[in-house]
Order: C-alpha cells, then structure tokens, then sequence
C-alpha cells in the first residue's frame, strides 16, 4: 500500500491534543505506587536495571537489554541471543556501540553524522538486522535500548500512524530539525504535562503517543492509518 508520510503540522497537532497527555499518564503512571505491576510492560522498558545506555554497560548488549525488548512484546531469537551475549556478533556490536554517543539526541545538529549510510549505527543496525529471526522491528527495538535519545523504537502500529515514511530515521532527523526544532518543545512539554520522568527522550514520547493513539483502530494488513 502506497502511503504518503504524515507532515509536521499533523505530529504537532496529536502531540498538543489533550489525548495525548491522557495517553502518557495511561501508559507511563507516573503515580503508580512502587511494587505494583504496571498496565503497560513497556513502560519499564528505560527503566529496567538502570537502562541500556548507564556507563557501566552502554557499549554492549547485556542479558538486561535482552529482558527489556520483551517488554515492548517482542524477543531477540535465543541463538542470536547467546551471539550478542557471548559470540563475535556481540564483539563487533560492541565497537560499534562505543562509537556512538549516549548523550546526541535526535534533536541535535550531530544527529545527522550517525545515520549516514556507512555510519557505527547503520552498521549495527545491518549486522543485527540480519540473523535469521530477527528483522526491523527488534532490531530497532534494541538498538533504542542503548541510545534512546537518537535511535527509535518502531514497530507496525506506529510505522502505519506515521504513514509508511521510507527510510524511517532520516524522516525522524528532518522532523525533528524542522522549524526550530518545535517538535522536542512540544514533545517536552507534554510529557511534563503527564507527569512522565524527564529520562523519557522526546523520541520515546512520540513513540508511545502515536502507539497510544493508533493501537486500538490499527489493521494488520490495509489499515488507512491515522484518519
């Protein structure tokens, strides 16, 4: 199905509407008293053990990370699992890991720099990518874990929110550069508005506010998308 992608003044437009607050609140809770189980796994998927991109374990892909992508409902493949923990594949992810910063956001005018074609995320992102079973939807997932101020997670429900836009971070970086960056402060502020934790990038917010928005309409196959 061809689409065309959704333009900024539409991501602003669900991103200022008053639902989309109400979504972060539902999603996140951020009153949720410690202990009890959260509505929504994902919601941990920062948080859990201290986050992918902490000092002490952001340049390799730890049994924590692991964990985490099950949170967003999906599973890194448990051969290409003990690869990353204890194989070459692990190594070489690890390279290119200690080449990315943790502290570039989306947002920032080096962004660019590290989603060039031959760039230390491009490359991990192929050799992640192709192990039998794992495919774009975990592999992104992953790869946010470790840098979620510059590396999105995406799946089908948002994929088909956003449009179907080609060449996904790209798309991300001009959204995100347009306009003086207007997208950020406004992601920003609604997730000040829901109470959310500030270690939640703006990229992750967008995230669970398209997510919240098109998961109870989305079709697996012909969905029109966000009407």
């Amino acid at each position: 199905m061809i689409r065309t992608p959704i333009e900024l003044s539409r991501l602003l437009s669900i991103v200022d509407d008053p639902r989309a607050t109400e979504d972060l609140r539902k999603y996140f809770q951020p009153t949720r008293a410690p202990g009890t189980m959260p509505r929504y796994s994902g919601s941990r998927f920062e948080f859990l053990a201290g986050g992918g991109d902490r000092p002490e374990t952001a340049d390799r892909i730890t049994v924590d990370d692991l964990v985490a992508v099950t949170l967003l409902s999906v599973d890194v493949p448990g051969d290409v699992a003990l690869q990353l923990l204890e194989g070459d594949l692990g190594r070489d992810i690890s390279r290119h890991l200690q080449r990315i910063p943790t502290d570039v956001a989306i947002s920032d005018r080096t962004a660019a720099q590290h989603f060039a074609s031959h760039s230390h995320a491009r490359v991990a992102w192929d050799l992640l990518e192709e192990p039998h079973g794992m495919g774009w939807v975990i592999t992104g997932k992953l790869l946010a874990r470790k840098r979620p101020q510059l590396l999105p997670v995406y799946d089908r429900v948002v994929r088909c929110a956003f449009g179907r836009p080609d060449g996904l971070w790209n798309w991300l970086l001009a959204m995100f550069a347009d306009d003086g960056a207007r997208l950020t402060d406004r992601l920003e502020a609604a997730r000040d508005a829901a109470g959310v934790s500030p270690e939640v990038s703006a990229l992750r917010v967008l995230d669970v506010i398209f997510w919240m928005r098109h998961r109870p309409v989305h079709l697996t196959n012909g969905c029109a998308g966000l009407v």
